[in-house]
């Protein structure tokens, strides 16, 4: 295939996700910075593959590659133990600019909405990699089991474990955090 056509598969293959692509590498890298890092490489490695790309799925293709170059840039940037949580309000002007902010929230019930949603955000970013990686996947991204499986390389029955294990924990520290 031509340079152009490369090109031009790109844009219609990948362009269209890069938000999710971006939304995955945000939560497996915790911060925006990283995450944007992430993109631009896994963009490259896109464009280099696309030649490659079989047709199906192109937003699971395209978030198996963030997700492999993820852990590539984790492993090589980041000690094991290291876990960081971005700050709540570039969460929310985030969700502002994509809508999904109630209308005229009042103080008293956005202070607590942005307390539950740093709860949330910290419980995720608590998770094992791979819990955390599969209830991402389902939860905010959408995917089904078979495709979650796809991305990961893992069976689906696997997929089903790691979401019912993340689920799990996330109630178990949601219910210890409390008051």
């Amino acid at each position: 295939m031509s340079r152009d056509g490369d090109r031009e598969r790109f844009r219609s293959v990948v362009l269209p996700h890069l938000a999710d692509a971006y939304a995955l590498a945000r939560w497996l890298t915790g911060n925006r910075a990283d995450a944007e890092d992430v993109v631009q490489d896994a963009c490259l490695r896109a464009f280099r593959a696309i030649g490659g790309f079989a047709g199906g799925n192109a937003r699971a293709w395209v978030l198996t590659i963030v997700r492999h170059t993820a852990y590539t840039w984790l492993g090589k940037n980041r000690p094991a133990t290291l876990v960081a949580v971005e700050d709540i309000a570039a969460i929310e002007e985030e969700q502002v600019q994509r809508g999904r902010m109630p209308d005229a929230p009042t103080p008293e019930s956005a202070l607590m909405a942005k307390a539950d949603a740093a709860r949330l955000e910290a419980a995720i970013l608590a998770l094992a990699p791979a819990f955390r990686e599969t209830f991402v996947l389902r939860e905010l991204h959408g995917l089904d089991y078979r495709e979650i499986a796809g991305v990961t390389g893992v069976p689906v029955g696997t997929v089903m474990s790691r979401l019912a294990r993340a689920r799990r924990n996330l109630c178990a520290t949601i219910a210890m955090d409390e008051p």
